[in-house]
């Protein structure tokens, strides 16, 4: 969820500009929803009783998120969408598989789930703004290298 609803607040901030099929990311409704639902996900995952990512159901979201969010995230910068779709889905399994093994090992180590939980998210949020901020450069490198009319 944290990567969606970076892309639409980037989206409607018009940073990451869409057109086309992805216009509907930078409405506010939508931008509302994927934040709502990002927080929801940062409490819930915070809960001793919260399934694991790992299982099915919230596995196969993370990687329908992931491919979307991908595809999002091309589309903005003028990459081919299958590629963002494939390096989407990469993300979303680094994150469910190896953030649940790094998780499981520090809340171990320090004995509590709770400041790990909340750093995880953090870190998830700051990666995903990170990631955003630079496909935004992208394209103001792009858009600059760009023929200006007139000329």
């Amino acid at each position: 969820m944290t990567a969606m609803a970076v892309i639409c607040w980037f989206a409607w901030l018009r940073l990451l500009p869409q057109s086309g099929w992805a216009l509907w990311v930078g409405s506010l409704a939508t931008v509302i929803f994927f934040t709502l639902a990002a927080l929801g996900e940062y409490a819930g995952d915070t809960l001793p009783q919260a399934p694991k990512r790992t299982a099915p159901l919230g596995l196969t979201a993370r990687f329908v998120l992931g491919a979307m969010a991908g595809a999002l995230a091309a589309r903005a910068v003028f990459e081919p969408v299958a590629g963002g779709v494939v390096f989407g889905l990469i993300g979303a399994g680094i994150g469910a598989f190896g953030g649940y093994r790094v998780r499981m090992f520090w809340a171990k180590a320090l004995g509590r789930d709770l400041p790990v939980a909340l750093l995880e998210s953090a870190v998830a949020l700051g990666l995903a703004v990170f990631g955003c901020w630079q496909l935004h450069q992208s394209l103001l490198s792009i858009l600059s290298s760009l023929p200006q009319a007139g000329q």
